[in-house]
């Protein structure tokens, strides 16, 4: 299962937290055009690498898959970040 919301909370010195909802889908299709470009540098990357292309997908869309449900905490210094994917 691909990824469908992924939560951004933001903890600030002061004590105040910040939350964004980041919907998966949307931004993909904003984005779709840089995929565009993305293809043709992976296939490249592959070739200079001597990976397979096909492996490299595999391996992309198992990530994908495994995405939902981590959360991911970054502290530095007074700032905390919560990043949660559902």
């Amino acid at each position: 299962m691909i990824p469908q919301l992924v939560t951004v909370g933001r903890c600030r010195p002061d004590s105040r937290r910040r939350r964004l909802y980041v919907p998966v889908l949307p931004v993909l299709l904003v984005l779709s055009p840089l995929l565009l470009l993305a293809v043709p540098v992976g296939l490249v990357a592959c070739h200079v690498t001597r990976v397979s292309p096909v492996g490299a997908v595999r391996g992309t869309g198992q990530l994908l898959c495994a995405l939902p449900g981590t959360r991911i905490e970054i502290e530095q210094g007074r700032t905390a970040w919560l990043i949660s994917v559902r």
